[in-house]
């Protein structure tokens, strides 16, 4: 399946997950080549796995032993497989004045494209049936935010020449939501959280039955947080949308939907696990409570095996509760809704 070259990318994704799509199996063999390989070629990563006693990569023999790196290391260093390779561009986490920033480097954006486009797929369906509005304030006034890049893209998929972003302009968006129900269009409002519960306040009660309504989480600071029943109860009030939810971070190149049963579902190509918050090289039992480390296959070019600060539960390897973050963890705008 893969092919290695000195400097270029050395697996295709695409041929991931048309892998996985016919041998769901092949997971494991796929992940332990790609540790393999992140292991030779990413020197942050290498060294994190010497430091906690991992030498020799051969000896990792199954998912459950691979080392999976924290991500505050994103904050700190350049976590990538290419040091003497320029990169494309770069997403960059938000935060408050005089806080790190995480910065994920983007050397091949046909990896994220494939990512987006397929996991949006295996949960909606294709994006060129929909048409996407975007209210995204906060992320769309700051440069390299991997979420916009995201709308953005499926923005471009669509086959309607409709759709964009929308800022502070409410009544514009109401506008074109009208519009678009009138003429009986697939209709994906992705929103931040703040930002649809002020568009709800300021502007009324709206009928917008049959729209799909993605929250992407985030009070930002602005809203005191609340649960997410609490919320998307709210949501569903204001407006009788169907209401979804999308789990994503600067530090993943891939997407989690959350699904009618109430959980998080993530693509073929990305796996969760809870590991002990006491002791993070253990990982706990499905359906208890621990700190939550994600492979994501789409992350070839930096590290496709991350710990991260969310406190989750993981009720098997693709479905998962997202509970709140780590003490001491800064607060994420990405989904992190206790549940």
């Amino acid at each position: 399946m893969f092919t290695k070259y000195p400097t270029l990318f050395s697996y295709r994704f695409k041929d991931i997950v048309a892998q996985l799509k016919k041998e769901p199996n092949s997971f494991q063999k796929i992940a332990l080549e790609l540790f393999n390989y992140q292991y030779l070629n990413n020197k942050v990563y290498q060294e994190y796995c010497q430091n906690i006693g991992i030498s020799n990569p051969s000896k990792i023999t199954q998912l459950s032993s691979i080392p999976f790196l924290p991500i505050s290391l994103f904050k700190e260093l350049r976590i990538t497989c290419h040091e003497k390779l320029a990169p494309v561009t770069f997403f960059e986490s938000s935060g408050t004045t005089g806080m790190r920033n995480s910065k994920h480097y983007l050397y091949h954006p046909e990896i994220y494209e494939q990512s987006i486009n397929a996991g949006f797929s295996q949960f909606y369906s294709d994006p060129s049936d929909w048409v996407f509005l975007a209210l995204l304030p906060g992320y769309l006034e700051r440069k390299n935010a991997s979420l916009v890049y995201m709308v953005q893209h499926l923005i471009k998929q669509s086959k309607e020449a409709l759709g964009g972003f929308f800022l502070h302009n409410h009544q514009e968006l109401i506008e074109e939501i009208s519009k678009l129900k009138k003429a009986n269009k697939k209709i994906m409002v992705i929103g931040v959280t703040h930002a649809l519960l002020d568009l709800f306040e300021k502007n009324g009660q709206q009928d917008w039955q049959g729209v799909h309504l993605l929250e992407t989480g985030g009070m930002k600071g602005k809203r005191q947080e609340i649960i997410r029943e609490e919320l998307h109860q709210m949501l569903k009030d204001h407006s009788g949308a169907e209401i979804f939810s999308e789990y994503g971070m600067t530090e993943l190149f891939s997407q989690a939907y959350l699904r009618p049963d109430g959980h998080f579902h993530s693509p073929h190509w990305m796996k969760v696990f809870c590991r002990d918050i006491s002791d993070p090289l253990h990982m706990v039992d499905l359906g208890v409570g621990g700190a939550l480390n994600i492979i994501d296959l789409a992350n070839i070019d930096s590290c496709a095996f991350i710990a991260t600060e969310d406190i989750a539960k993981c009720y098997s390897e693709n479905k998962f509760d997202v509970l709140g973050r780590l003490d001491n963890s800064d607060a994420r705008g990405c989904n992190l809704l206790i549940a």
